[in-house]
């Protein structure tokens, strides 16, 4: 039988097929062939027999994304998701997620929750992202605000809540379905959140589609890779790219730069093209101990 994995807790896993929901174990043969089976999968299984309490999984069918944190395969739209305040927003773990996701193909847009705790800081954010080519929500789960918008954003697609822990992705998502009935948690007073979500998980949605609940996390790296790529991934970059001075310009301190004359004209946010600066030399860093 065709099904998709709703959950995995150890080696079970949770398949959903023409309605119905099957446990299942993988194969040994996904060991030794260094294959794991990601929430989101579509697989091929031997539902359980007569006497027999689990199916087996047979096959994990081609993947057309996939994300490592969150572990996470098939997503057509990521809802990066920060707060305005409580916790404070990490915005370079913002900008990690959607590096990340882009790099996997994946469609992404940013949700700036708890709108109510700081209407500045939240019109900050957005201004912020205003070239990023991501479409940018701002919610507030407690009133609601926002959420018919990402209901109609999400139906018939398979979309996913990521980002650091208290943000409220869980409470965002009860807003959306009520009676979903999520566990949702509060921010430490060190100002850290509590992980209320401790594993991925589908929820099948009304008239097509799923939505995927992830563990906050409050660190994320980027892989190892070519510095010089990571401009690619920034669309705000794009107008600019091939009217700097020098080819290969990194958009950094090089003089003509047309990525930097944007940014001192206001055209481009400082403070992302700051963070784009971070990222760049925290790869820079691993390319060049890549052999050490």
């Amino acid at each position: 039988m065709k099904g998709r994995i709703l959950q995995g807790i150890g080696s079970f896993y949770t398949v959903e097929s023409e309605g119905q929901r099957f446990v299942c174990r993988a194969r040994g043969r996904f060991r030794k062939q260094r294959l794991t089976p990601m929430v989101g999968d579509e697989v091929l299984f031997a539902p359980p027999g007569p006497a027999e309490e689990e199916g087996f999984l047979e096959e994990i069918l081609p993947r057309k994304s996939e994300l490592v944190r969150p572990p996470v395969a098939n997503i057509d739209l990521l809802f990066v998701t920060a707060a305005a305040a409580a916790p404070q927003p990490d915005l370079l773990l913002v900008d990690r997620l959607l590096v990340r996701a882009r790099k996997a193909g994946i469609e992404t847009a940013l949700i700036i929750n708890k709108t109510d705790l700081d209407p500045e800081q939240a019109a900050a954010i957005a201004r912020q992202y205003r070239g990023a080519d991501c479409r940018i929500f701002c919610t507030c789960a407690c009133s609601g605000e926002g959420a018919e918008a990402l209901l109609a954003a999400a139906r018939g697609r398979i979309v996913a809540f990521a980002g650091q822990s208290a943000v409220g992705k869980s409470s965002l998502m009860n807003a959306l379905f009520p009676g979903l009935g999520q566990e949702t948690g509060g921010v430490s007073r060190i100002e850290r959140g509590r992980h209320t979500t401790r594993k991925a998980q589908l929820f099948p949605l009304e008239g097509g589609g799923y939505l995927a609940d992830t563990p906050g996390f409050s660190l994320l790296e980027l892989e190892s890779g070519d510095p010089d790529e990571l401009r690619q991934f920034y669309p705000e970059f794009a107008p600019y790219e091939g009217s700097c001075r020098f080819d290969g310009c990194a958009h950094l301190s090089e003089p003509g730069c047309a990525v930097k004359a944007a940014v001192e004209s206001g055209d481009i946010a400082p403070e992302r093209h700051a963070r784009y600066a971070a990222l760049y030399a925290e790869l820079k860093d691993k390319w060049t101990h890549r052999y050490a």
